[in-house]
């Protein structure tokens, strides 16, 4: 067996040009409380495609593939929970409710504790540059899992492992987290007040790769509204659409300042 190559438990020792894992896959195996009937279905999930420029001969391949599935899977999943456990509930708030929960961002906080980064292969570069933390690689990593999960056991086996490590989120918790989901916020606004669904557009990237920055329009209609920045397309339309909130709420304000009293 080449160095390079995952062991039939996943388990790798660091040699070879690529950072291999740190940990065997078995110990993640418990923490989701599944156990793969063929191991290389978590191991391709955990293969990040950095690892592929080190060690091009990979017979496994990244976890892109996984990646895509996983999404699509947990879209059902956490469709399926909104559904039935918020009977209530409009389709306008469970489309908001589902984004707020299969963002990146609320994915890689649910990764944390799996420490999901200490059972992935990466090239040297991407390790060294913070990869086994970084929060995009993690939420993607947390796809391809259940993508993995799903092509070993089925869909009742992904929603097993999305339950036992997204724990318990009631609906009070998902509103806290729409409360700061600006994009949410300004399609709100702007659907009400100016008939428009809000656009983003990437407008520059500069920066290595390892700490590129992306900047991103949002506009309305053919109108810019503002513009954001961030470490990720994610993150920079976020800051746009905060922008661009706070700018619609300044003009608002000044409205009512002007609009005359009316006289008893």
């Amino acid at each position: 067996m080449s160095p390079q190559q995952p062991s039939p438990d996943g388990a790798a020792s660091r040699q070879g040009e690529g950072a291999l894992p740190l940990r065997p896959i078995s110990d993640l195996e418990e923490v989701l409380g599944y156990k793969f009937k063929e191991s290389r279905h978590l191991s391709t999930a955990l293969a990040h495609k950095s690892y592929l420029h080190d060690v091009p001969d990979f017979p496994l391949g990244s976890n892109e593939r996984l990646e895509f599935l996983g999404d699509a899977v947990l879209g059902v999943i956490v469709s399926s929970d909104l559904f039935l456990t918020h009977p209530d509930v409009p389709e306008g708030q469970l489309s908001a409710l589902r984004g707020a929960l299969v963002r990146l961002n609320t994915l890689a906080e649910i990764a944390e504790p799996l420490d999901l980064g200490e059972f992935m292969y990466m090239s040297r570069g991407e390790e060294a540059a913070g990869g086994r933390h970084r929060g995009s690689t993690m939420g993607r990593a947390v796809e391809a899992v259940l993508g993995a999960v799903y092509v070993d056991g089925g869909l009742d086996a992904a929603a097993s492992v999305w339950h036992r490590i997204v724990g318990e989120r009631g609906l009070e918790q998902l509103q806290e987290v729409l409360r700061t989901d600006y994009k949410s916020l300004l399609q709100q606004h702007t659907q009400a007040n100016m008939k428009e669904t809000p656009l983003y557009r990437l407008v520059d990237t500069r920066g290595p790769d390892h700490a590129k920055e992306f900047k991103v329009e949002v506009l309305a209609g053919e109108r810019v509204l503002a513009s954001g920045v961030g470490r990720n397309k994610q993150v920079a339309e976020q800051a746009a659409a905060k922008q661009a909130l706070d700018m619609l709420k300044n003009i608002d304000d000044n409205h009512k300042d002007k609009t005359p009293a009316r006289q008893p």
